[in-house]
């Protein structure tokens, strides 16, 4: 589906925690803010200092440590209003998008996407 940015987005993480299935995370608190994304877990790897992670995407095995169940990328896209975006994946108010111009992807927080009518 095809959206548009209603607005500007600039990643405070430029080294996002990426790993692939079957990785063996350790996870930390649980996100919470003012913005209403639940279910986002701090995780680190063996070879990342830590990002956020969709609860859904982790197997807990104790209170402390899980394991990946899918490919993960903690990847947000920069996006400036006006901004035509192809969406696919929505979790925990964010949506994967990637952007028509230039093919260039990650996550966009969903406050920011509006679907265009076709």
């Amino acid at each position: 589906m095809r959206y548009v940015a209603l607005g500007q987005h600039r990643s405070e993480y430029p080294e996002p925690i990426t790993f692939a299935q079957g990785t063996l995370l350790t996870v930390g608190e649980q996100y919470k803010g003012p913005e209403g994304w639940d279910n986002w877990y701090f995780c680190t790897t063996s070879g990342h200092s830590g990002g956020w992670v969709p609860g859904q995407i982790i197997d807990r095995i104790d209170a402390g440590q899980g394991r990946a169940l899918r490919a993960y990328t903690a990847r947000e896209l920069d996006v400036d209003e006006g901004d035509e975006l192809a969406g696919s994946e929505q979790l925990n108010g964010w949506m994967w998008c990637s952007r028509l111009s230039d093919g260039q992807s990650g996550w966009v927080p969903l406050t920011l996407v509006r679907k265009i009518e076709d």
